[in-house]
């Protein structure tokens, strides 16, 4: 403890004499300094290796703009209610409510969505949402037996199953952040003593827990950094990864899930931060790269596993389940912190602006099992083996899978708590771009606000403005994306003469007096991407936007009970003419190519503008505040195939006898009907 006051207290005296009321410095870094000790925080303790950025705890963050209201949309909408209608979630002999761990019903389904539920309720100080959430947290605090286990008596083969746990750990995780239960941490301390002494024949052999084991690892490092640092705790750490799916394996993974992909990719850059081996680090990069160069040759991030990923089903009609999107940006977010790569915060953004928004229907009610970037339909036939899944997987239905119907709930809230994080020599990071407030501590623990101003990724500019009782000296990252080639910061309407590479971090450390405003502005330019892997088909980005066609959305609505899938059941109290389901069908032609000068694409698109909705929701095709006007013609035998799926795209370039027309490209997030991946005509 005094090693680390005495380092902070040299930290502070650096910064400041790096400052004074005349003097700031704005230069570009590639990460922040991790040698310093952030004194405000909790940070990793030693040997953990140190955190590039340190999430602050749940609520610190009020979002603001586009993103409340879909927080506001989730608290109205499935997620806030969930627990009146999911069977799953139901009170009565639910296991999760048993001091015993017996009941009739109870898995992954209750801490999945405690997962995203109570962090929504913390986020938006909603006392009916957090008084809800301790019911269900008490009751696993207090189903903790003599031994150290907790939760539902789940047995397979003999062996004790500790998925559901690993979700719940998280769950007490974010809550002891907000309320800091003093049972948390000598629950979870007993509990990993409780792990320890299972030997290796009986710890995680079954395959979800198998493949999951790095979530387990977090909540490991999570407790060490927390308590005394014991070392036994590192130890099960190595245990814990021994027993894991092996994800450092190379050109192979373990298995092709696709939601196991996007959660347990991480898992190697995890244990990285115990090993300090880079080829652990390296593990996960080549995890990401390998699933994205086989199967990922789409836009919006993601890549195509409608169940799992398949040889041969790399066409940009096979999607990915709505889980797999929540679990993907987590991943995102959480790598932030370990590696400090600007990467993650951009692919994170991808998947949020471009993918995730088209999974559910607009007010929150219903959702997607399988959204893909070429999706000309969404009914609710069969069309298994076009997608992996047998069943009603393309229509929204608020029952459309018991996992993403609980687990989607995730996506936003853990979104809004990493658009700021702390940086190691005591400052903060705007990595994920949102209008919000953010209460933070800075240099030797003063508090200060920042508040964020932006239509992002609607616009190009985001103003911060600092608030602070007191002037203060600390340092304050901007994120500059990969995208941007010509990003400006602006000191109280001063343009800084700082040249910013794409891909890094723009650092200002100067004295802050309150008012202070800083400006970054990030030019958007039209960019093309060839997907050279599938057809030479193109996509069409506007900085982090990804534009789609715009197609006619015609919704017919259908029996929520009579359209679920198998394993969704309904509560017997339960309204569904309240929950109704959705088929999307087309009522516009979809099966265009694009047409455009490929010396100089961007002088073949037209942007258009119009004002901001007034209800603050960008991600319908009547709100969006910006579109493109293009030119297409249509392919006849591009064409619904005999799975009922839009058909494999054509090799570009294409040719067509039909005439010329205007198109018009709205955000691929606003489109629940969308072709993102277009074919290209020839000139």
């Amino acid at each position: 403890m005094m090693y680390k006051t005495f380092f902070s207290l040299i930290t502070a005296i650096l910064v400041l004499s790096a400052c004074s009321s005349n003097h700031e410095e704005i230069t570009n870094v590639d990460r922040p300094d991790t040698a310093i000790i952030n004194s405000n925080y909790v940070v990793n303790k030693k040997p953990l290796k140190a955190l590039n950025f340190i999430k602050l705890p749940v609520g610190s963050i009020q979002p603001k703009g586009w993103l409340k209201k879909y927080l506001s949309l989730q608290q109205e909408g499935l997620t806030g209610h969930l627990g009146e209608i999911s069977a799953w979630l139901a009170k009565e002999n639910n296991a999760w409510l048993s001091k015993d761990g017996t009941g009739d019903h109870g898995w992954e389904e209750v801490p999945y969505w405690l997962k995203g539920y109570a962090n929504l309720g913390y986020i938006l100080n909603d006392k009916k949402i957090i008084d809800e959430s301790k019911v269900w947290l008490n009751a696993a605090l207090e189903s903790q037996r003599e031994d150290g286990y907790f939760g539902p008596e789940v047995l397979k083969n003999g062996k004790p199953d500790l998925w559901g746990n690993m979700i719940m750990l998280w769950c007490l995780q974010s809550y002891y952040e907000y309320s800091k239960d003093e049972r948390v941490l000598p629950f979870m301390e007993k509990y990993f003593a409780w792990q320890n002494q299972l030997p290796d024949s009986l710890l995680l052999k079954d395959y979800w827990e198998n493949s999951r084991g790095g979530d387990n690892l977090y909540s490991i490092y999570w407790l060490y950094n927390r308590t005394e640092g014991k070392e036994w705790l590192l130890d099960l750490a190595n245990k814990i990864h021994k027993n894991t799916a092996d994800w450092r394996q190379p050109n192979n993974l373990p298995n092709w899930h696709n939601v196991n992909i996007a959660q347990c990719f991480r898992e190697p850059a995890t244990y990285y931060l115990q090993t300090g081996n880079k080829a652990d680090l390296e593990a996960t990069y080549n995890d990401f790269r390998l699933i994205r160069a086989k199967y990922g040759n789409v836009p919006g991030g993601m890549f195509g596993a409608d169940e799992n990923a398949r040889e041969g089903y790399t066409d940009p009609r096979q999607g990915v389940e709505t889980c797999g999107m929540v679990e993907q940006m987590a991943s995102d977010e959480i790598l932030m912190g370990i590696t400090g790569d600007p990467f993650w915060a951009d692919h994170a953004e991808d998947v949020a602006f471009n993918t995730y928004p088209a999974a559910v229907m607009p007010d929150f009610k219903a959702l997607r099992y399988i959204t893909s970037p070429n999706m000309s339909i969404s009914d609710s036939k069969n069309h298994h083996p076009g997608i992996d899944n047998n069943g009603p997987f393309l229509m929204m239905n608020p029952f459309s899978s018991r996992c993403c119907q609980h687990n989607h709930a995730q996506g936003w809230p853990y979104y809004a708590e990493h658009l700021f994080m702390a940086t190691p020599d005591n400052g903060v990071a705007a990595l994920l771009y949102s209008e919000a407030s953010i209460h933070v501590k800075v240099a030797n623990g003063q508090e200060i606000t920042i508040d964020a101003t932006t239509h992002y990724p609607f616009e190009d500019k985001i103003d911060f403005t600092i608030h602070t009782k007191d002037e203060v000296a600390f340092p304050y990252y901007l994120r500059i994306p990969t995208w941007s080639e010509t990003a400006k910061v602006m000191i109280n309407g001063e343009e800084s003469k700082e040249t910013f590479k794409p891909g890094s971090y723009a650092k200002i450390v100067r004295n802050w007096k309150d008012g202070d405003r800083v400006t970054l502005i990030l030019p958007m330019k039209m960019k093309v991407n060839t997907w050279e892997k599938n057809k030479n088909s193109v996509s069409l980005n506007h900085g982090p936007l990804t534009y789609s066609l715009k197609i006619k959305e015609n919704f017919v609505k259908k029996d929520s009970k009579a359209s679920a899938i198998g394993d969704s059941k309904w509560q017997e109290t339960a309204d569904p003419d309240k929950w109704p389901s959705f088929e999307i069908l087309p009522a516009s032609p979809w099966n265009y190519g694009l047409l455009f000068d490929q010396h100089k694409p961007e002088d073949s698109f037209k942007i258009e503008r119009k004002e901001w909705p007034k209800d603050d929701f960008p991600f319908s095709q009547e709100n969006v505040p910006v579109s493109i006007k293009a030119k297409g013609k249509r392919l006849p035998e591009w064409k619904i195939d005999q799975y009922g799926l839009t058909g494999v795209l054509p090799q570009s370039p294409v040719t067509s006898a039909s005439p010329e027309e205007e198109i018009t490209l709205i955000p691929m997030g606003a489109a629940r009907l969308r072709i993102a991946a277009f074919p290209v005509l020839n000139n």
